[in-house]
């Protein structure tokens, strides 16, 4: 900014920059020499009226992160609660007193899968219709499904009641997810790190939160009602801070074609809009496939990364147990989940910092951790680590698992052409969802191998 612009005030520097944006579309209006997405990866995708609403919707997709994996985070930092307390029972029945492992009855990965087969089924069909729901339907679906979800959680006394509380989580989470990645396509690139930090955030915040308010004597029914501020929040972030572009369809379903109504203006750099083609938009089947097929090399590492992370967390967390510590199998285990998802929102917020480009790097490390942790488990060796170390392996944990996802979304990102942005961003997101999955349904059986053992 020369000296001239500086001096300007403020009125008078944003009608420049308009004058400028003009002046730019005249350009692209005359140009048909460059077909590749290199141009548009440097400038953003929608201008934002004024500096102010740019910050105002980066803190609203840090807020939609946040409050979109709340209930995730906190239903599987209640897990081993949820399966103590109301199974009355601390180990199977067909297991002696003198079995090495502090077990509950049902594992906890009967909780993670709850949490996460309703996902599953959403972003694996959601691509191929999502984009005919509006934008606030789906976000109304999402609010009131979270705030049930800790409803049913906080007032059931039965397990499987709970898990259906665990289920509206599961429900809220994947179609936000998938709801919000789409719509970073509409703004400037650079929410998607803004995004990716928020679900870091309710990680340690959702953990830290449950851990905090549990110590501090509330009830984990109690604490799970304090809660129920958060879809409020993602209400509020969604309709009130976030100042959506007009190409926006938040509450228009699309018309007969197939196409929504959109603003006057079109993406800087981008293709003609549906109202000035005449055309459909939308992307066919095959497209949409031969899209899938150009993001497996983001997604499988991406899946990897997953399976191995949450083996960990629901299949071994809670047979690594301390007992000399001052802290309860309980308290540790919670702990642990504080201590994870640590790790995971610095890693997530890293992105503007660094950038990794082979993700499979981080997928061989993760699945080396599992089996190291697994090798632990089975000889017993890791009680004879001082409860410090363990936290730190798994802060690491965490590490690699947050710039994962992270820098998994930014090179799609940074590499997706404009017209398929909002599809590979929504697609891509079933990775993680898959690889926690399996890891699941695999730490069941291990589960109750080791809670078996004499």
């Amino acid at each position: 900014m020369n000296a001239e612009t500086a001096c300007l005030p403020e009125a008078a520097v944003f009608a420049k920059l308009d004058v400028l944006d003009e002046v730019l579309w005249m350009i692209m209006d005359d140009s048909t020499e460059s077909d590749s997405g290199d141009e548009y990866d440097r400038l953003p995708h929608i201008l934002p009226a004024s500096t102010s609403s740019h910050w105002r919707n980066r803190a609203a997709f840090w807020l939609l992160g946040l409050c979109n994996n709340f209930a995730y985070v906190v239903m599987l930092s209640a897990a081993h609660d949820i399966l103590h307390t109301q199974t009355n029972e601390t180990v199977p029945a067909n297991v002696t007193n003198s079995s090495p492992y502090d077990c509950n009855k049902i594992s906890t990965a009967a909780v993670l899968l709850a949490d996460i087969l309703p996902t599953l089924v959403i972003k694996f069909t959601a691509p191929f219709y999502i984009e005919r729901i509006p934008y606030s339907y789906r976000v109304s679906v999402c609010i009131i499904t979270a705030a049930s979800s800790f409803l049913i959680v906080s007032f059931s006394t039965d397990v499987a009641v709970s898990l259906l509380g665990v289920v509206f989580a599961s429900v809220s989470s994947g179609l936000g997810e998938i709801t919000f990645l789409s719509l970073t396509a509409f703004f400037y690139s650079d929410v998607v790190a803004f995004w990716s930090s928020g679900t870091g955030g309710a990680g340690i915040f959702g953990a830290l939160s449950y851990l905090g308010l549990t110590l501090a004597g509330l009830s984990p029914r109690n604490s799970l009602l304090v809660m129920l501020i958060i879809p409020g929040l993602l209400l509020l972030s969604y309709f009130f801070l976030l100042i959506p572009p007009d190409s926006l369809p938040r509450w228009t379903f699309p018309n007969r074609s197939g196409s929504s109504l959109v603003g006057s203006r079109r993406p800087l750099l981008g293709e003609p809009s549906v109202q000035e083609t005449g055309e459909d938009s939308h992307l066919t089947v095959l497209q949409k496939l031969q899209i899938v097929k150009s993001l497996l090399k983001y997604m499988i590492p991406l899946s990897l990364v997953y399976f191995a992370e949450y083996f960990i967390n629901q299949g071994l967390f809670e047979l690594i147990y301390f007992p000399k510590s001052i802290l309860s199998h309980s308290e540790q285990y919670r702990c642990y989940q504080l201590l994870y998802q640590a790790g995971v929102f610095i890693s997530r917020s890293s992105v503007r910092c660094f950038a990794i480009r082979r993700i499979w790097i981080l997928s061989v490390m993760q699945c080396g951790l599992a089996i190291f942790l697994l090798f632990g488990v089975y000889f017993l060796f890791l009680p004879k680590l001082t409860l410090p170390v363990m936290f730190l392996i798994i802060i690491f944990e965490g590490l690699l698992g947050g710039a994962a996802y992270v820098n998994t979304f930014n090179n799609i990102a940074e590499k997706s052409k404009p017209e398929e942005k909002e599809f590979a961003m929504a697609a891509a997101c079933v990775s993680d969802t898959l690889g926690i999955s399996i890891s699941g349904f695999v730490a069941i059986p291990v589960h109750n191998y080791f809670c078996g053992l004499p």
